[in-house]
């Protein structure tokens, strides 16, 4: 009979717990959309891989009027050209992705702008299931509630643009000395370029990879700034 007790009294203890972690994840959703991200667990993890180096962790918020529209362009124009249009997912991107792993051992991603803010302010780097699950739930979430520009403005300040360096404003000043609302296009397209590989793809000296890539986005630019969605996105 006692066992019989504890085991309702231990699933409603359970209930209540995941109710207030359920709220309180909401309320914390809601809240960025006006309150910068303090810190996130990639942040985390880079801070603690350059114990002991002679590196130094960077991260400067700043707000969309203050980060050059070139920068914004740059990362739309390299990361997710139909940002704009999309609910958080493109599915075409999706399936094409899915269909080369299904061949090919390099692994190829479809995040969207609004996935990798989800996955880098809310959750952990990773591939598993698990993690794309509750990444799913968390764009959803930041799609209805934050907006297109807010979304913009928080990857920006939270992307992983070095070793160690976080953000347009920590890259500007770390790359080029100087802000990130002063950037040209050659040096936003060039931060830009680092983003699937931030520390692979150096910027300063760039490795040939990332000048590759800022040519390409370049051009991407070019094509997609008369776009009226995108220009109104990245216009402050």
């Amino acid at each position: 009979m006692e066992l019989k007790g504890i085991v309702p009294r231990t699933w409603r203890r359970i209930k209540r717990i995941l109710l207030v972690l359920f709220i309180a994840q909401f309320v914390y959703i809601i809240l960025l959309r006006w309150v910068n991200p303090p810190i996130t667990l990639t942040m985390i993890s880079s801070w603690f891989s350059l114990w002991g180096t002679d590196k130094h962790f960077r991260k400067t918020w700043v707000d969309a009027a203050d980060i050059s529209p070139y920068a914004k362009l740059a990362v739309i124009a390299s990361e997710d050209q139909l940002f704009p249009d999309h609910d958080g997912f493109d599915f075409k991107s999706i399936e094409k992705a899915l269909k080369h792993n299904q061949k090919s051992k390099k692994i190829r991603g479809a995040s969207t702008i609004s996935q990798q803010v989800a996955k880098n302010v809310f959750l952990w780097q990773g591939r598993g299931w698990v993690r794309k699950g509750i990444e799913v739930y968390f764009t959803f979430m930041i799609e209805m509630i934050w907006g297109k520009k807010r979304i913009l403005e928080v990857y920006l300040n939270v992307a992983q643009t070095g070793d160690g360096i976080f953000g347009v404003e920590a890259a500007a000043q770390a790359y080029y000395k100087r802000s990130a609302a002063s950037l040209n296009r050659e040096q936003a397209a060039m931060i830009a370029a680092c983003l699937p590989n931030p520390v692979k793809y150096t910027v300063n000296p760039p490795a040939r990879i990332t000048a590759w890539r800022q040519r390409r986005i370049l051009q991407q630019m070019r094509n997609i700034a008369a776009d009226p969605d995108i220009a109104a996105l990245v216009k402050e």
